[in-house]
């Protein structure tokens, strides 16, 4: 007999709740109507109007799908969080409700280079960190680390932020000193991936605005410029961006002695509406 899908793989409970019927109706086990009942609900449609995007869930309702699903305890609530996660209507909610997702250990041990992904875009200073570790004068002393941030952190942030850059291989001791590992986060088009970036990016805007009022002007380069384009040039600007970091990529990669680390901010968005959309 086929198994049923795991929930713990899923990011999106809509595509949980389709697999699990596509799978238990190819047994003949389940039809919306016998769903309906085993949920508590009168409409027999339900199912698909919520899998179709046509109806959301209630918490009270999502535990009736999570029991209608026969999903164990942990199953149970993992889904329950699911529903939260996929329905949050601001970036905080989203935010709490992939933390406590991110909480079931089966999760944990499906998708070991998302919490990775997530581990390292947590707290802006963990790729500073990484990054430090190049300069020459480079001290494994997290009360050094912690003080040569701008701004800086607690010796012991500094210290569990080592500590997690050499769980997840991106720094290794070798030969007396930290160095950078070869380990890769790959970004990914997935949906908690890119929240990771967003809470990476929003963090690093956060920086910046800082440096406005806590840095001379000639430790910070902050600069703008507004243009009207077709969208033919919209697309050559962002090709050109992603040209320039590609740049920017090589001209540290031909620093031998790096003395300092520095955050280049790129940001392409539009202040008005399309002229298609008015």
């Amino acid at each position: 007999m086929s198994p049923a899908p795991d929930v713990f793989v899923y990011h999106d409970y809509r595509a949980f709740l389709g697999d699990w019927y596509a799978s238990r109706k190819a047994l003949g086990r389940v039809s919306y109507r016998s769903f309906a009942r085993r949920a508590g609900i009168g409409s027999p449609s339900y199912l698909k109007l919520v899998v179709d995007g046509e109806r959301n869930l209630s918490d009270e309702m999502a535990d009736r799908f999570a029991q209608a699903c026969s999903l164990g305890d942990d199953a149970r609530g993992f889904f329950c969080e699911l529903v939260r996660f996929n329905q949050a209507a601001s970036h905080d909610e989203r935010g709490a409700a992939y933390a406590r997702l991110r909480s079931f250990r089966r999760y944990r041990e499906l998708h070991p280079l998302e919490v990775a992904r997530d581990e390292y875009h947590s707290c802006w200073y963990l790729p500073a960190i990484r990054e430090m570790v190049l300069r020459a004068d480079f001290r494994d002393d997290p009360a050094w680390v912690a003080e040569q941030l701008v701004p800086s952190i607690k010796p012991s942030e500094a210290a569990r932020a080592i500590e997690t850059l050499i769980e997840l291989g991106l720094l290794v001791r070798a030969g007396g000193r930290l160095v950078q590992g070869s380990a890769a986060l790959v970004a990914s088009a997935d949906v908690p991936a890119s929240m990771h970036l967003r809470n990476y990016h929003r963090q690093m805007i956060a920086r910046a605005a800082e440096a406005l009022d806590t840095l001379p002007r000639d430790r910070r380069d902050v600069s703008s410029v507004t243009l009207a384009v077709d969208e033919a040039t919209a697309e050559r600007i962002a090709d050109a961006i992603v040209g320039f970091r590609r740049q920017l990529l090589e001209l540290s990669a031909l620093s031998h002695e790096p003395t300092r680390v520095v955050q280049v901010n790129i940001q392409l968005f539009p202040l008005t509406r399309d002229a298609k959309e008015t």
